[in-house]
């Protein structure tokens, strides 16, 4: 019924034309004439038909999706590289007010309602923005700090935090990563001690993507000194309480654009009440999310961003020459853009199939590293055999491919590591030793 409900609201948004208008106040800027900035279109428009998960409604939700990247979005992707930040609150305003902030999300907190395959097929149209950084900021906000606070928060909480994220009237960001715990998140040290009706806060967390720009942090601290699966807890805690202090901006490899902030938190007092449902339960609801966090992750900067690199490349070879053959022409070249693009095609299956069991309501956490995993390496390959078609081209910042290949390289490592994904893999095969 939700469903249903959720379908029929996405119909008359799209009718109304109120996901987006051209008249938006945000100016738009001419595309820079560097080769970088020519977006090649990949293959024929998509048609439903009989796709495995994505219906009419999907195609359309995209369509709208794209134009608001075309036009807001993309002209001014160069500026924010080179500025290392993208403004967050300008941008998810925009997003948030067309609806793609919440696809997934209540109705009654500013939502569509919708069912998760919605949001892959945002994330995917999402991979068409010409960087990494931008997409993994939105993906933040609507995968990776609002899941658990949806399902499990309290009608309080999510009126003071979920409906303003899904709106992009606040800034999210996840303080789950720490200088001694990345991807074993077990063993964060992030106190939050119960004093009263208050927890207090002690510690710091590193690697928060949107941290200098966030409102509000999805804070994973320790709220016992029980077992280090039971102890955990998820608190919403606003990003100007006293006590919060951003300690840096940290200056990355690749995603430039988006902004990743150091924060401490000394002594910040919150309300018991702002912990996301019962407390203990924070280890259960993060890996909860981070379903959802790693499904969306291939979705976006593998798939679109990887085959919007091998057209991309494919467009410059044929072009380019040498020995007077278009560098297409040597069969080492195209034989090996074909496998890529053949490797692309079975990602992509594994994501569809996955999502449309999950939508069922299965437990997909196998499949999901397992894309997660895949996605990651192929991304390297991809990346690393293009920029060599691309010659001294590819080793300028001037292309695609350049900033695919420093952007890409992050997605074995967050979000669990290559080595994580297998540790998964392995215990749903039954064959990780046991201690």
């Amino acid at each position: 019924m939700a469903l249903r409900e959720g379908a029929l609201r996405l119909n008359l948004l799209l009718n109304s034309r109120t996901f987006y208008k051209f008249n938006s106040s945000v100016g738009v800027r001419s595309l820079s004439e560097n080769v970088s900035s020519t977006p090649v279109t990949s293959s024929a428009p998509e048609i439903a038909g009989d796709h495995l998960i994505y219906t009419q409604e999907h195609f359309a939700l995209k369509e709208s999706l794209r134009k608001i990247i075309d036009q807001e979005i993309n002209p001014h992707v160069e500026q924010w590289e080179a500025e290392g930040i993208f403004p967050a609150h300008k941008v998810f305003k925009i997003l948030g007010s067309a609806g793609f902030l919440g696809v997934n999300k209540p109705v009654e907190y500013g939502g569509l309602g919708l069912d998760y395959s919605y949001s892959v097929a945002v994330a995917e149209e999402l991979g068409h923005i010409r960087c990494g950084g931008i997409p993994m900021a939105i993906g933040v906000q609507t995968d990776m700090t609002t899941p658990a606070l949806a399902r499990f928060g309290s009608a309080e909480l999510k009126q003071e935090f979920l409906l303003p994220s899904i709106m992009g009237d606040k800034v999210a960001c996840l303080g789950v990563s720490e200088v001694g715990a990345g991807s074993d998140v077990s063993s964060i040290m992030t106190k939050a001690v119960r004093k009263g009706d208050e927890y207090v806060i002690n510690g710091g967390k590193m690697w928060t993507t949107n941290g200098t720009q966030a409102d509000w942090i999805c804070l994973l601290v320790n709220t016992s000194d029980g077992p280090p699966h039971r102890n955990k807890s998820l608190i919403c805690v606003p990003m100007n309480l006293p006590g919060v202090q951003i300690a840096r901006k940290i200056e990355k490899l690749g995603m430039w654009s988006s902004d990743t902030a150091e924060v401490f938190f000394d002594d910040v007092h919150v309300p018991c009440k702002n912990i996301i449902g019962q407390e203990g339960m924070g280890f259960t609801y993060q890996m909860l999310q981070f379903q959802e966090e790693r499904l969306w992750a291939v979705a976006i900067v593998i798939l679109t961003m990887m085959e919007n690199v091998i057209q991309e490349t494919i467009q410059y070879t044929r072009q380019r020459k040498i020995f007077k053959r278009p560098v297409l022409h040597h069969q080492s070249v195209h034989f090996r853009l074909a496998e890529l693009q053949t490797e692309v095609e079975l990602l992509r299956a594994l994501l569809h199939s996955a999502t449309a069991l999950y939508i069922k309501g299965n437990d997909v956490t196998k499949l999901a590293s397992m894309a997660k995993l895949k996605g990651g390496r192929l991304a390297r390959e991809v990346g690393d055999s293009c920029l060599q078609f691309w010659g001294g081209m590819g080793f300028t910042s001037d292309v695609l491919v350049s900033r695919f290949y420093r952007d890409s390289r992050l997605m074995s490592i967050g979000g669990g590591a290559d080595e994580v994904m297998l540790g998964i893999i392995c215990k749903y095969m039954d064959i990780l030793p046991k201690n």
